[in-house]
């Protein structure tokens, strides 16, 4: 490795390392409000599973510290999500100099669009799975069962659900962003349709609850969002074409 080389390379590295460094102080600085509203935070979390619990029933903690530890969790999330549009404009402000100048201007849609889908996901789940799943659980539990879920392993189960509809709904963008640096082509991605089909519904298996309805609730979504990234790609494969071609 040249010394031009290693200098680019290790420029690199403390640029990434300055991004990371900004996205983490901008994640400390949400966290202090959320910290003081942490149980609230959880109740509201709680809710879906709350409305489908015999009355009067509520949740346990088997833990010693986890009635403080969870809504500490839960309050880091919502934190996360607060400062993820910063966090994720300091992604593409990394990347951003290897691309095209027409594609440098596809900073902020691809920013804002990429935030506005993962709370799109989580919102589909929250309002909409939750209460289809919770309930369906709620019908097949015998009546001699007393059903008190335990918070930890709640909240760990809505945190998967949540990062898996949150990056099932970024589809679209991820398609768009594969084209438009060249790592794959419109025709390719039509291509594969029949495969992105059958590998959706496989990782629907795999992180939904083990019924049909959640499973079809994530695979359905995650192939309409491909063909919608689709769509929007053809947009950015040809002015990338002909950039490389006046280029060259």
């Amino acid at each position: 490795m040249t010394d031009s080389a290693q200098e680019t390379f290790l420029s690199h590295l403390f640029e990434l390392r300055d991004r990371l460094v900004r996205s983490l102080v901008a994640l400390g600085i949400v966290f202090i409000p959320t910290f003081f509203f942490a149980s609230e935070l959880y109740d509201l979390l709680a809710m879906p599973m709350m409305r489908t619990l015999p009355e009067g029933s509520k949740m346990i903690a088997t833990g010693v510290i986890t009635p403080f530890f969870i809504p500490m969790k839960i309050a880091l999330m919502v934190a996360f999500l607060v400062a993820l549009p910063y966090i994720l404009y300091q992604a593409w402000a990394f990347v951003a100099p290897g691309l095209y100048a027409h594609e440098k201007r596809l900073a902020l849609p691809l920013v804002v669009s990429s935030t506005l889908l993962f709370f799109a996901g989580m919102a589909f789940c929250y309002f909409i799975v939750f209460q289809t799943v919770f309930s369906f659980i709620a019908q097949f539990a015998p009546k001699s069962i007393s059903v008190a879920p335990d918070i930890e392993a709640y909240f760990n189960f809505v945190l998967g659900m949540f990062l898996a509809f949150g990056l099932a709904f970024e589809t679209p963008v991820v398609v768009v962003v594969l084209v438009m640096t060249g790592m794959i082509s419109v025709e390719k991605l039509r291509e594969i349709r029949s495969f992105v089909i059958v590998g959706a519904f496989v990782v629907a298996a795999v992180v939904t609850p083990p019924d049909v309805v959640s499973q079809l609730m994530l695979a359905i979504p995650l192939c309409l969002l491909y063909e919608v990234g689709i769509f929007f790609a053809r947009f950015v494969a040809k002015p990338r074409e002909a950039a490389g071609a006046d280029a060259s």
